[in-house]
């Protein structure tokens, strides 16, 4: 995984495994990585807590670009 707890505050798309075995990405901010939990809030204001056992991959992203107004 190239995030990790040191990341808190970065931008970051996770991997999770889902309780019916597929996988799902969670894209946002890194509120808290600690205690096996990681807590990240969404664009929609949203926190999803993903447990790290759960996590597939994790990765730090850019940050969204704002579009330039002609």
């Amino acid at each position: 995984m190239s995030a990790g707890p040191a990341d808190v505050g970065a931008r970051v798309v996770l991997r999770r495994r889902l309780p019916e075995g597929a996988l799902g990405d969670v894209l946002g901010h890194v509120e808290q990585w600690s205690d096996g939990v990681v807590r990240v809030r969404t664009r929609t204001g949203t926190t999803v807590e993903v447990a790290e056992a759960d996590l597939v991959a994790a990765k730090r992203v850019p940050e969204r670009r704002v579009p330039e107004r002609p």
